[in-house]
């Protein structure tokens, strides 16, 4: 059996083929399940955010400005600019007495395709807070705060804000400063790159944690699964219909991480070409390998019930169907 990848058809024929690396672990990091390099090193990118927020619970700034549990799954989301999301987003802000000016996050497109239409339509100017990580964003400046520290370049390399995020990231991957490297991520704050193993150590650990700030950003995500995507996201779809069996977060460039709780697994996964089509797929199929193995039927059933398939029809510009996008090749279980 080949290691898992998605292959895209046009008719009968393959027409292209995308790579995916996983790595399935559990909470002390020991490799269940793989395909492709296990231990590849790639940014995080957004599924890193549960870990970026979670000084802002752990060192009282949360409570120190009262954020609510809708505000907090905000702060671990990549949302699609919705209504609620942006408001959500104004009253973290409000709450800390800024304006969105403070956000270094830009203006970009909102994810969800519909939501940009509508903007588009009404001649909406798009500014910072319709960003996908304002709530990621709002999260660093309420620690900043909470601790006196600036909140001028609290989004760069070196700024105690990044350095007390990067504190916590290496605690939950295990791994040391000198194994994550940082770059600067498309919202203008700080990413990480480590490898697919430590993202999903991470995760093993997140979904099973009893330590109070990851239970409390948890039960955020879980509870408000809107909040962490959005209309018709594999993120919010999964959580909400897999009733916390299921902690799933995005990433730009074809990464996805995600929990199975109940099973004390972390799972982290890249389509190594880069290609957002295709992670939702491979992630869907992975969760699904895992629970037939486990024979878990219900969560199965579950999942299944999503309405996110492992295979996903490819429409020309008139709506036909020419091909699809569907999952090929397996896990290794070890």
């Amino acid at each position: 059996m080949s290691d898992l990848h998605i292959e895209a058809t046009r008719g009968d024929l393959v027409e292209s083929v995308h790579r995916v690396s996983v790595a399935v672990v559990d909470g002390d990091g020991r490799l269940m399940a793989e395909s492709g390099d296990p231990d590849l090193v790639t940014f995080w990118r957004s599924a890193a955010k549960p870990f970026q927020a979670m000084p802002l619970v752990m060192d009282g700034a949360a409570d120190h400005f009262g954020l609510t549990p809708q505000e907090l799954a905000l702060c671990c989301a990549s949302h699609s600019s919705e209504p609620e999301h942006l408001t959500t987003t104004d009253s973290i802000l409000g709450k800390l007495g800024l304006t969105e000016a403070a956000l270094a996050c830009g203006p970009h497109t909102p994810l969800s395709s519909a939501v940009a239409e509508e903007a588009l339509r009404g001649g909406v100017r798009i500014t910072p807070r319709w960003s996908n990580c304002s709530g990621k964003h709002s999260g660093m400046l309420a620690l900043a705060l909470h601790h006196h520290w600036p909140t001028e370049g609290y989004n760069l390399a070196g700024h105690p804000v990044q350095n007390r995020i990067l504190d916590e990231l290496t605690r939950w991957t295990d791994l040391s400063r000198d194994d994550v490297f940082c770059s600067v991520d498309g919202c203008n704050t700080v990413c990480f790159a480590l490898p697919l193993r430590g993202m999903a150590t991470a995760y093993a650990r997140f979904g099973v944690s009893s330590e109070e700030p990851a239970r409390r950003l948890r039960e955020a995500m879980l509870g408000f699964p809107h909040m962490v995507g959005g209309m018709g996201r594999p993120c919010t779809d999964l959580m909400r219909v897999m009733g916390g069996r299921l902690v799933a977060k995005v990433g730009a460039e074809g990464v996805y991480s995600a929990a199975l709780p109940e099973h004390g697994i972390g799972i982290s996964l890249k389509a190594e070409d880069g290609d957002m089509r295709t992670a939702p797929i491979a992630l869907v199929t992975v969760v699904n390998r895992i629970l037939t193995h486990l024979g878990d039927a219900t969560a199965v059933q579950l999942l299944r019930s999503s309405g996110h398939l492992p295979k996903i029809p490819i429409r020309n510009t008139r709506g036909l169907v020419t091909g699809a996008l569907s999952s090929a090749g397996d896990l290794r279980f070890l």
